[in-house]
């Protein structure tokens, strides 16, 4: 493997490594609250998560040295890769069962969550089959090859079933399309067409996801399994006030009332312990993320590389804006971590590695002659 030529060095986004490092560190000191680390003394996770963003930059490293327009150029193999990732949760032996969902396999003592790996993956296939058709997406029929294309995607993920997971991989194909020049026209009727299908699309919901849309609608309803961590989570938030109770004073967190409060609820114990002015530190951080993204992909010459960059953006987009709604009840609970901070190898290993195909892409926006 060749080494990275000293100009192609030069181009590295320092900007946005340090943005990363900012928002890790933060999820690192939340986490050692949301574990409570400083009266139990057990720095079993934050070790595991510090040796999880120890693999991922070795892999960033690794990366960096390999030109994107290679990984392209095999976009059916990784797109064969991602649909074998998937059915993998099916192998017996392999495939394990975990709250009702197959999402993970178990290799030795380690869990793995394929769809993680399978994000990146499928940006790397899905991103060279919308380059072959910008500015030629202006008709349903001109639209159908490039849907079908995802579709044995999104089906794996649905019937994991993994509704959550399922709305990333959209967001993802809309944001490429959305960059290719998806004509406005398709863009308002499907929008249509998704309103007036709500209540077919319910219908067809599995019987815990249509609870955590009852509840949704009725959140002060304990009755509903979910609305319970939702309202612990608004009380943690709402008693916070602007400053917060201070770092690792949280009540809810400390006593155990917010439920997964290391994972999927982690922001909830930042409005907590930190008020106002942390949330609004962590959701300014992201949004200078998300910013210096959509900076690079303006900037990168090769159209295949700028999808990348909105696909990995519309990902991190969609995750974090999930996140943080629904632990302050404006959106339904789904599995969906906070990136960069939530508790959670496989995320963490699979979001630094996306990250790590951007600043590979942005090193190479420019044409350089050696």
């Amino acid at each position: 493997m060749k080494k990275i030529n000293y100009k192609l060095y030069k181009e590295i986004d320092w900007k946005l490594i340090i943005i990363i490092f900012l928002i890790f560190g933060f999820g690192i000191l939340m986490l050692s609250s949301a574990t409570h680390t400083k009266y139990t003394g057990n720095y079993n996770k934050i070790t595991k998560q510090l040796i999880a963003f120890a693999l991922a930059v070795v892999i960033i490293i690794s990366m960096l040295l390999v030109d994107y327009r290679k990984l392209g150029k095999r976009y059916k193999l990784f797109y064969i890769l991602s649909i074998i990732l998937l059915v993998s949760v099916w192998i017996p032996g392999l495939g394990k069962v975990q709250e009702g969902s197959r999402r993970w396999i178990k290799l030795g003592p380690l869990y793995l969550q394929t769809s993680e790996l399978v994000k990146l993956t499928f940006i790397v296939s899905y991103a060279k089959i919308v380059e072959r058709s910008r500015g030629k997406l202006n008709t349903i029929k001109d639209l159908i090859p490039v849907i079908l294309y995802a579709m044995p995607i999104l089906i794996l993920m649905l019937i994991q079933p993994d509704l959550g997971g399922t709305i990333v991989f959209g967001c993802i194909i809309a944001g490429m399309l959305f960059t290719a020049g998806l004509n406005m026209k398709i863009i308002k009727n499907a929008f249509i067409i998704l309103i007036v299908s709500v209540p077919l699309i319910y219908l067809s919901m599995a019987p815990h996801q249509k609870v955590r849309i009852q509840a949704f609608l009725h959140p002060d309803d304990l009755s509903y399994a979910g609305n319970y961590q939702v309202v612990q989570s608004m009380i943690a938030i709402g008693s916070g006030g602007l400053k917060g109770k201070g770092l690792y004073n949280g009540t809810q967190n400390n006593s155990n009332f917010l439920p997964v409060q290391d994972s999927d609820f982690i922001f909830a114990v930042i409005g907590e312990e930190l008020g106002i002015i942390g949330m609004i530190t962590i959701i300014s951080l992201y949004a200078m993320f998300l910013i210096r993204m959509i900076t690079i992909a303006g900037q990168i010459e090769d159209f295949y590389g700028t999808l990348i960059i909105v696909g990995v953006m519309s990902m991190f987009a969609y995750q974090t804006i999930q996140n943080i709604g629904m632990t302050m009840a404006l959106i339904p609970v789904t599995g969906v971590t906070l990136p960069l901070i939530s508790y959670g190898g496989s995320s963490l290993v699979s979001s630094l590695s996306s990250i790590g195909l951007v600043l590979g892409v942005g090193m190479r926006k420019r044409k350089i002659n050696f």
